[in-house]
């Protein structure tokens, strides 16, 4: 039976091909979509994790997603908050999301309490030297052609002079004084969120009760690094979910529809061969084994080509973007490979009872 079914799927290798083609583009459209948005999440939720802070302030109304909510504080709270007891850093920061030239997320910082937070870490250049300055991470610096110290780029179509390149995974990969920014976007005086550092991690829930009942900064939201780390999941993300399904559906449906179209042709192109079987004694869950058979072999087929396609897509892309991220991880590799492999077995099914209901006599009187 073995020899059979491989000999059936070689007999019609173009209709074999597309078939397998169908699978493999099924995993390509699930596994992509996964990886870009998990990529996306988790070297944003890294980076935010390693800007030093132990507790951020923001308005009682701001989304924690860094960028989606503008610059709608005084920036001068900081000054409040560093006369509280046991803080020793408060840095407010504008976080923009822009779409000019690239999807990014801007960094406007003052750049003496950013760096108290901790450390950069320069690979070449300076901090800021003047209003139009930037400092890039080493990740960005390699994007494209290179960038080095005293190239310019645009900025919101302004040119700004990089200073300064420094180790990624601090905040923004593209950072600007806050003033800048604040100008630009039309925010004088105002801050995204506010950063701030205890003198000693366990005084953090003393800073974070204090602020709370402080007159005038009862609204505002207080979270933990911790906290705010916690709320980078998909399902906080509005839309995820949905595009989620939406892509894995259409994935499954094309891999349904080819695999069911290629089975059904097959069979019926098959109906002497089937009724050989059955008059040698061949029952019909014999007959519907060898149609599932056929299936199996061509989704396991595509699924592996699927992956291997999805890993040359990240590559290039990590060519093309390089500050692009792209996350394959083991549960959805196995997620995305079962999904295609039970939507294709789904779409032979009726071809295999098609197959084990034909009489055995009518088939070997089939011309």
């Amino acid at each position: 039976m073995n020899k059979l079914i491989f000999a059936n799927l070689l007999h019609r290798p173009v209709r074999s091909a597309i078939s397998i083609c169908a699978v493999a583009i099924e995993v390509i459209m699930i596994l992509s979509i996964v990886g870009i948005f998990m990529g996306m999440l988790n070297d944003s939720k890294a980076r935010t994790n390693g800007i030093g802070a132990d507790l951020v302030v923001s308005p009682s109304n701001a989304s924690f997603m860094s960028g989606m909510s503008g610059a709608p504080m005084s920036a001068r709270l900081a000054e409040v908050f560093l006369r509280m007891p046991h803080v020793s850093v408060a840095s407010p920061v504008i976080s923009d999301f822009s779409m000019t030239g690239a999807v990014e997320i801007l960094y406007g910082i003052d750049y003496k309490s950013y760096d108290a937070l901790k450390p950069f870490v320069f690979l070449s250049g300076t901090p800021f030297q003047g209003p139009y300055d930037v400092i890039v991470d080493d990740v960005y610096a390699r994007s494209g052609k290179g960038h080095s110290v005293g190239d310019t780029i645009k900025i919101l179509n302004h040119p700004f002079r990089i200073c300064g390149i420094v180790e990624s995974g601090k905040g923004g990969r593209k950072l600007v004084p806050i003033e800048t920014l604040a100008g630009l976007m039309g925010s004088e005086g105002k801050a995204s969120v506010i950063y701030l550092k205890s003198d000693d991690p366990a005084n953090i829930p003393l800073i974070r009760h204090e602020i709370q009942t402080t007159q005038g900064l009862e609204n505002y939201q207080v979270r933990t690094m911790e906290d705010l780390i916690s709320l980078y999941t998909p399902s906080r993300f509005p839309g995820f979910d949905l595009a989620l399904r939406v892509v894995i559906s259409i994935a499954v449906i094309v891999g349904f529809l080819v695999i069911f179209q290629s089975m059904y042709t097959a069979v019926l192109e098959r109906t002497r061969e089937i009724g050989i079987l059955k008059a040698l004694g061949s029952s019909k869950p014999q007959i519907v084994s060898v149609v599932l058979r056929e299936t199996a072999v061509l989704a396991v087929a595509g699924v592996l080509v699927g992956i291997g396609a999805t890993y040359g897509v990240r590559a290039l892309l990590h060519i093309r973007f390089a500050t692009f991220s792209f996350e394959l991880t083991p549960a959805w590799l196995g997620w995305g490979s079962l999904i295609a492999f039970m939507g294709a077995l789904c779409g032979a099914l009726y071809p295999a009872w098609l197959a084990a209901r034909k009489d055995p006599i009518d088939a070997l009187a089939y011309e």
